[in-house]
């Protein structure tokens, strides 16, 4: 099988489900977005020493495969408030749910544990690792503007805004507790008097 298939060649290329959509669409932007940040979790990898920490980076790049296809699966028609029900209820399709969110906080609560309490804001930095933290985060941020951006205008799960929030909060901690796990302290931003 060839790498290229020439089906994009027009701008356009296929959701899951066989749908056709041009390749600016605001769900293709979504998750081309998670697939950025996905990458980038991928390049913050190259530097971590830490097993465990590793692992969960990997635990999350998994999950940001699912939430891609959970993005490139149009979801069907219907009433917002019955929405949730019937993502949960199509278990033929890979979908983002509260169990990866709840995963997400209890990493949370792991990370700030060691950590002395944050009294101001932080600037991005510090060790290797925490500074590919810090831009593994933004990169969040911006696939969770996108994904916001897109709700608006399409139906998608609500759990994937949910997630990519949490995610940010949890990459955050990890860059706080790798620069403590290096003895490097946050540098924090003081504003101009």
């Amino acid at each position: 099988m060839k790498l290229y298939t020439r089906r994009g060649d027009d701008g356009q290329t296929d959701l899951l489900g066989l749908t056709r959509v041009l390749k600016n669409d605001p769900r293709v932007e979504a998750y081309g977005l998670v697939d950025e940040l996905n990458s980038v979790i991928g390049w913050t990898r190259c530097v971590c020493d830490e097993a465990n920490l590793n692992e969960s980076l990997g635990e999350v790049q998994k999950d940001l495969f699912v939430l891609g296809a959970d993005l490139a699966t149009p979801s069907p028609n219907t009433s917002s408030k019955d929405e949730t029900v019937s993502l949960q209820k199509n278990s033929k399709k890979l979908r983002i749910d509260e169990k990866k969110i709840t995963q997400l906080e209890h990493w949370i609560d792991e990370a700030c544990d060691p950590v002395e309490p944050l009294r101001y804001f932080i600037l991005p930095g510090g060790c290797e690792l925490a500074a590919r933290l810090h831009l593994a985060r933004a990169a969040c941020r911006r696939a969770e503007r996108q994904c916001v951006a897109t709700s608006q205008t399409q139906t998608i799960n609500p759990w994937a805004i949910t997630y990519l929030n949490r995610l940010s909060d949890l990459l955050f901690a990890w860059a706080r507790l790798a620069n403590h796990q290096a003895s490097v302290k946050d540098i924090p931003w003081h504003p101009e008097a």
